[in-house]
Protein backbone atom coordinates (compact mmCIF):
# COMPACT_ATOMS: atom_id res chain seq x y z
CA UNK A 1 0.00 0.00 0.00
CA UNK A 2 0.95 3.53 -1.07
CA UNK A 3 1.38 6.33 2.03
CA UNK A 4 0.79 10.03 2.09
CA UNK A 5 2.01 12.04 4.54
CA UNK A 6 1.99 15.03 6.08
CA UNK A 7 4.80 16.66 8.79
CA UNK A 8 4.91 18.97 11.10
CA UNK A 9 1.13 20.72 10.70
CA UNK A 10 0.99 23.64 13.34
CA UNK A 11 -2.22 23.81 14.64
CA UNK A 12 -3.11 26.28 17.58
CA UNK A 13 -6.22 25.24 20.20
CA UNK A 14 -7.52 25.16 23.58
CA UNK A 15 -5.94 21.68 24.95
CA UNK A 16 -5.53 20.21 28.02
CA UNK A 17 -6.80 19.89 31.50
CA UNK A 18 -5.65 22.48 33.66
CA UNK A 19 -7.98 25.87 34.48
CA UNK A 20 -5.10 27.61 33.25
CA UNK A 21 -4.72 25.49 29.99
CA UNK A 22 -8.39 26.27 29.53
CA UNK A 23 -7.75 30.15 28.66
CA UNK A 24 -5.27 30.01 26.42
CA UNK A 25 -4.22 28.76 22.81
CA UNK A 26 -1.49 25.87 22.62
CA UNK A 27 1.07 24.85 19.85
CA UNK A 28 -0.16 20.84 18.48
CA UNK A 29 2.15 19.40 15.84
CA UNK A 30 0.30 16.23 13.98
CA UNK A 31 2.42 14.10 11.80
CA UNK A 32 0.26 11.70 9.41
CA UNK A 33 0.56 8.85 7.24
CA UNK A 34 -2.58 7.73 5.46
CA UNK A 35 -2.53 4.43 3.07
CA UNK A 36 -3.96 5.00 -0.32
CA UNK A 37 -3.63 3.72 -3.25
CA UNK A 38 -1.51 5.85 -5.39
CA UNK A 39 -1.69 4.14 -8.43
CA UNK A 40 -5.04 5.79 -10.21
CA UNK A 41 -3.54 9.61 -9.82
CA UNK A 42 -0.39 8.73 -11.02
CA UNK A 43 -1.99 6.92 -14.13
CA UNK A 44 -4.31 9.62 -14.21
CA UNK A 45 -1.71 12.27 -13.89
CA UNK A 46 -4.94 13.94 -12.44
CA UNK A 47 -5.90 15.89 -8.79
CA UNK A 48 -9.31 14.30 -8.76
CA UNK A 49 -7.75 11.34 -8.32
CA UNK A 50 -5.65 12.04 -5.54
CA UNK A 51 -5.71 11.93 -1.52
CA UNK A 52 -5.83 15.94 -1.63
CA UNK A 53 -3.68 16.90 1.10
CA UNK A 54 -4.30 20.23 1.17
CA UNK A 55 -7.84 19.40 2.02
CA UNK A 56 -6.83 16.95 4.57
CA UNK A 57 -4.48 19.72 6.22
CA UNK A 58 -7.46 22.38 5.64
CA UNK A 59 -9.87 19.66 7.29
CA UNK A 60 -8.00 19.03 10.44
CA UNK A 61 -6.68 22.66 11.16
CA UNK A 62 -10.79 23.87 11.23
CA UNK A 63 -11.55 21.25 13.58
CA UNK A 64 -8.64 21.30 15.99
CA UNK A 65 -8.47 25.30 15.92
CA UNK A 66 -12.66 24.94 16.90
CA UNK A 67 -11.67 21.84 19.66
CA UNK A 68 -11.99 22.49 23.35
CA UNK A 69 -10.65 18.58 24.26
CA UNK A 70 -9.02 18.02 27.32
CA UNK A 71 -6.55 15.03 26.55
CA UNK A 72 -4.47 14.58 23.20
CA UNK A 73 -5.56 11.29 23.70
CA UNK A 74 -8.97 11.86 22.37
CA UNK A 75 -8.41 14.49 20.06
CA UNK A 76 -5.91 12.08 18.17
CA UNK A 77 -8.99 9.84 17.89
CA UNK A 78 -11.47 12.02 16.64
CA UNK A 79 -8.72 13.65 13.89
CA UNK A 80 -8.17 10.28 12.89
CA UNK A 81 -11.74 8.99 12.56
CA UNK A 82 -12.24 12.33 10.12
CA UNK A 83 -9.44 11.53 7.68
CA UNK A 84 -10.69 7.92 7.63
CA UNK A 85 -14.51 8.64 7.19
CA UNK A 86 -14.08 11.82 5.03
CA UNK A 87 -11.42 10.99 2.96
CA UNK A 88 -11.39 7.29 1.89
CA UNK A 89 -8.04 6.67 3.59
CA UNK A 90 -7.66 2.88 4.56
CA UNK A 91 -5.38 3.33 7.38
CA UNK A 92 -4.01 6.60 8.91
CA UNK A 93 -0.84 7.07 11.57
CA UNK A 94 -1.02 9.83 13.58
CA UNK A 95 1.41 11.54 15.74
CA UNK A 96 -0.05 14.66 18.18
CA UNK A 97 2.53 16.47 19.62
CA UNK A 98 2.28 19.08 22.34
CA UNK A 99 5.24 21.05 22.36
CA UNK A 100 6.29 22.42 26.06
CA UNK A 101 3.80 20.81 27.69
CA UNK A 102 6.72 19.81 30.00
CA UNK A 103 9.42 21.37 31.35
CA UNK A 104 12.95 19.94 29.78
CA UNK A 105 10.96 17.88 27.31
CA UNK A 106 11.11 19.56 23.53
CA UNK A 107 7.68 17.45 23.05
CA UNK A 108 4.58 15.15 24.58
CA UNK A 109 1.74 13.74 23.31
CA UNK A 110 0.29 10.38 21.89
CA UNK A 111 0.75 8.03 18.36
CA UNK A 112 -1.93 6.27 17.12
CA UNK A 113 -2.65 3.86 14.26
CA UNK A 114 -6.49 3.45 12.97
CA UNK A 115 -8.16 1.51 10.02
CA UNK A 116 -11.06 2.10 8.15
CA UNK A 117 -13.78 -0.98 9.11
CA UNK A 118 -14.24 -3.49 6.38
CA UNK A 119 -16.88 -3.10 3.91
CA UNK A 120 -19.04 -5.89 3.24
Amino acid sequence: MDHVFIEGLEIEAVIGIYDWEREIRQPLVFDLEMAFDNAVPAASDAIEHTLDYAAVCARITAFVAESRFGLVETLAERVAAIVIEEFGVRRVALKLTKPGAIRNARGVGVRIVREAAARP
